[in-house]
C-alpha cells in the first residue's frame, strides 16, 4: 500500500501510527520506504529493510578478515577480508530482503512533487483497524493498494478522497512476487 502526503512530517506520523498499528498487532509491517520527491522532481529514497551495498561490504570484510585471521595469519586476514567485502557487496546487490526494487522504482516514478508517499509491505492487517487509523490522515492520497476493492474505496473515504465508481488503475504498476502489502 501507498500513501502519498504533502509533506514529509505528515508520512512520517504515519509511518509512526503503522508501526503502533503493528505493535497491537493490527498488522506485520514487512518493510516500510518512504519517498519523497521535491519541487525539482529529485526523489530521495529511505528503506527501513533493503541492505545497503557499502555497510554490508565492511561488515563482510570484518568477519571474513577475523576468519581469515585465525585460519590464516596475516595473509588469511587479507584474503578473507578482501572476499568477505566482495561477497558483502555482491549480497546486497542481490538480496531483496523488503519491498521489491520494481516496487521503490515504480513509486519514484509515480510519486508528485512536492510531495513524501510512504509503502508499506505489510500482512496479518486488521482492515478495520487501517481504515480507522488512515481516517486521521485526511488530505492523504491513497497512491496504491492490492487491497479488496471495498477497503481500497473506505481507506480513500477515510482519507478524504471521493469513491470512485471503479478501482484505481494499476495496470503501469510493477508485478512481482513481493508486492505492496501482501495480505
Amino acid at each position: 500500500m501507498g500513501i502519498s502526503f504533502p509533506d514529509l512530517f505528515r508520512a512520517q506520523e504515519f509511518l509512526t501510527a503503522a508501526t503502533r498499528l503493528a505493535s497491537k498487532g493490527e498488522l506485520t509491517i514487512k518493510d516500510a520506504v518512504t519517498v519523497v520527491k521535491d519541487s525539482d522532481g529529485k526523489t530521495f529514497v529511505h528503506e527501513t529493510v533493503d541492505l545497503q551495498p557499502v555497510p554490508t561490504a565492511l561488515s563482510g570484510a570484518v568477519w571474513a578478515g577475523l576468519m581469515g585471521l585465525i585460519l590464516g595469519g596475516p595473509v588469511g586476514w587479507v584474503a578473507g577480508m578482501a572476499v568477505g567485502a566482495g561477497a558483502g557487496a555482491a549480497t546486497a546487490k542481490l538480496v531483496d530482503l523488503g519491498l521489491a526494487d520494481e516496487w521503490v522504482d515504480w513509486f519514484r516514478e509515480v510519486v508528485q512533487p512536492d510531495t513524501a508517499t510512504v509503502a508499506l509491505l505489510a500482512t496479518a492487517l486488521d482492515r478495520e483497524a487501517l481504515v480507522a487509523e488512515a481516517g486521521r490522515f485526511v488530505g492523504a492520497e491513497l497512491v496504491y493498494t492490492n487491497l479488496d476493492p471495498s477497503t481500497m474505496e473506505r481507506i480513500r473515504t477515510a482519507l478524504g478522497g471521493k469513491p470512485s465508481s471503479t478501482p484505481a488503475d494499476t495496470s503501469a504498476s510493477p508485478t512481482s512476487p513481493t508486492s505492496p502489502a501482501d495480505d
